[in-house]
């Protein structure tokens, strides 16, 4: 019986190899051989292993990575504890596959408010090991060989591999930055898509365009023109959108996150991705979810239910239970979704200060946790390399980190390959940060202020 061969059954074929059929196929050259699989080719590398580990090695104060290091709400944490200390024993065993009822409920009844639809929690709502799991499920439920999938640069770095892995063929546009008026810093708002230049990428092999508002890296937010613009394409080609909303709470200076699923024509064509990580400052705890009509999740939920079939149903419980609170406080003051931006906002604006103090040119974020500094006054600390292949603004964030103890992304590293050396003079920074996690950033770039200015 094979099942009962375990381990031992390589060796046993090869004892066996001199046997008809076993030598030709089972030969120690062949099983030695790289297994080859031409959808994965070049997507094993990931810019965040390297730059995880240079933080971890040299920065004193890491501003890099996305996520917050102050605590979640109370409410959260005493939501999860309430879920520990309670009889319910069940709420240590599965749950339902697609979503713990209490939380599908509840998302199906504040996504439903929020776009004017009234969605079935069973059908309408699929709950994910964090927003990165639904976009996976997305590409490989949507995605086949041949298709082309727009993509928005920069863009968060998953979704190039992701589409590659389903045996899609990525479809680049870029945001194009325009300079403000004199005298005032730039914005994310300022990066606009030129509306010929997108309408030229759809054709018939169109199968999604992947949009991202608030923006990670830029923290554009898209308007309500830019996302007609989007919205009358894809409906005009009947193409897919795939809207990766998990920082629509984060959204400063007054601005709205618009929905693109509620304008005419897009609720049949969207899939909304969530995050109750970056909802509620627990990017650990990666309870994600999917929203969308159920022509659509049936198929995400077939990809689901054979890759990770299940999540955590504990987390499930606590995020359903907060959710409750905000849906009861919604639109008022003692709301976590008003209170968080915020916050947030001026955290934003203290490093905006901080920065440009320091000599760098950041481009203020309309929402996310991150904003973008120009690094172009900086470049007699790190000179050019003529010839080089790595980016300006990777090696100047190596230096950076390893140099200065602060650690930032380049911005290169949300742009295709072919596109990187683009936008090469800036870093990502993330503000989502304690207040004396600033400071310290703000000590190191003042200090660096002195040397460059000091005889």
């Amino acid at each position: 019986m094979l099942r009962r061969a375990g381990p031992s059954l390589r060796h046993f074929l090869l004892e066996r190899k001199s046997s008809a059929g076993y030598s030709s196929y089972f030969s120690e050259a062949k099983m030695s051989r790289p297994v080859q699989s031409r959808r994965l080719e070049g997507v094993d590398k990931n810019i965040w292993v390297e730059f995880v580990k240079l933080a971890a090695t040299y920065s004193r104060v890491n501003l890099g990575q996305g996520f917050p290091d102050f605590p979640p709400p109370d409410f959260l944490k005493e939501a999860l504890e309430t879920a520990l200390s309670r009889e319910n024993y069940m709420l240590h065993q599965y749950t339902r596959a697609f979503g713990h009822p209490p939380l599908v409920k509840i998302l199906a009844q504040f996504y439903g408010k929020l776009l004017g639809q009234d969605l079935d929690p069973m059908t309408d709502v699929m709950v994910t090991v964090g927003a990165y799991q639904a976009l996976f499920c997305c590409f490989q439920a949507f995605v086949d060989e041949g298709d082309e999938v727009i993509i928005i640069e920069p863009f968060f770095d998953c979704y190039e591999p992701m589409v590659t892995m389903a045996g899609g063929t990525p479809v680049f546009i870029p945001l194009r930055p325009k300079a403000p008026e004199d005298g005032k810093m730039m914005s994310s708002a300022d990066w606009k898509l030129d509306s010929a230049e997108l309408a030229s990428k759809f054709n018939e092999r169109t199968k999604a365009i992947v949009l991202n508002s608030p923006n990670n890296p830029l923290g554009k937010v898209f308007s309500q023109g830019e996302l007609e613009l989007i919205a009358d394409l894809c409906v005009k080609h009947d193409v897919l959108c795939i809207s990766d909303e998990v920082y629509e709470w984060l959204v400063y200076d007054g601005k709205e996150h618009i929905r693109i699923a509620s304008l005419p024509g897009m609720w049949d064509r969207t899939v909304i991705i969530g995050s109750a990580g970056k909802t509620f400052s627990a990017t650990g705890w990666k309870v994600g979810w999917a929203v969308g009509p159920n022509r659509l999740l049936q198929h995400i939920r077939t990809m689901h239910q054979n890759s990770v079939y299940h999540c955590a149903t504990i987390a499930q419980e606590a995020v359903a239970q907060v959710f409750q609170r905000e849906f009861m406080l919604y639109g008022k003051p003692d709301s976590y979704f008003a209170q968080l931006p915020k916050e947030l906002q001026k955290k934003r604006d203290w490093l905006v200060q901080s920065l440009d103090a320091a000599g760098m040119k950041p481009i203020i974020p309309e929402g996310t946790y991150f904003l973008l500094a120009d690094i172009s006054n900086f470049k007699s600390d790190v000179p050019d390399v003529p010839n080089s292949d790595e980016p300006y603004d990777s090696r100047f964030a190596k230096w950076m980190v390893k140099n200065k103890g602060l650690a930032a992304i380049p911005l290169s590293a949300f742009y295709c390959g072919a596109h990187k050396n683009n936008y090469s003079h800036f870093i990502r920074f993330c503000f989502a940060k304690e207040e004396a996690t600033l400071k310290a950033a703000n000590d190191i770039l003042q200090k660096w202020k002195q040397e460059k200015t000091s005889p």
